[in-house]
């Protein structure tokens, strides 16, 4: 049997692993009735309906038929791990704006649609967007900007 579509194929055994796994981890807590629900009641749903629409969805990518054959490119991936990476090492001396435009220009470099304006435009507000979020919303203690612009 050929994969016919491996990005569903690998898509369903996700879906269906996090489903036994919120099964598995939810099989402690009381279940209840449905006009009585415990605490395990819907995690456990939810568990097996991620295990039935995985399996479906797994099922899809299996198909027998003529199918594209994909060729898996690691080095997209490599980058952007690379680039989370750098961010995770960069955010302490550059700051999280700096470290945020960083992290996105190194991670959209490796894609054939990059442009450096867009680039630079989505690093920006994400980087707004994070110091909002973390450090004024959320209370963390990072800092926004490099060591040496000061506070």
């Amino acid at each position: 049997m050929q994969i016919r579509n491996p990005k569903d194929l690998v898509a369903g055994l996700l879906f269906a692993a996090f489903g036994v796994l919120a099964v598995v981890v939810s099989s402690s807590y009381a279940m209840g009735s449905a006009s009585r629900m415990g605490p395990g009641y819907l995690p456990r749903a939810l568990g097996v309906l991620l295990i039935a629409f995985g399996a479906a969805l797994a099922l899809r990518g299996l198909r027998p038929g003529a199918g594209a054959r994909v060729r898996w490119n690691v080095v997209p991936l490599l980058v952007v791990l690379a680039a989370v990476g750098l961010f995770s090492v960069a955010a302490k001396w550059l700051g999280v704006v700096a470290s945020t435009l960083l992290l996105v220009v190194v991670a959209s470099a490796v894609s054939g649609e990059f442009r450096w304006r867009e680039s630079l435009i989505s690093g920006l507000v994400l980087g707004a967007a994070a110091v909002a979020v973390f450090v004024y919303a959320l209370g963390i203690p990072l800092p926004v900007w490099p060591a040496f612009v000061g506070r």
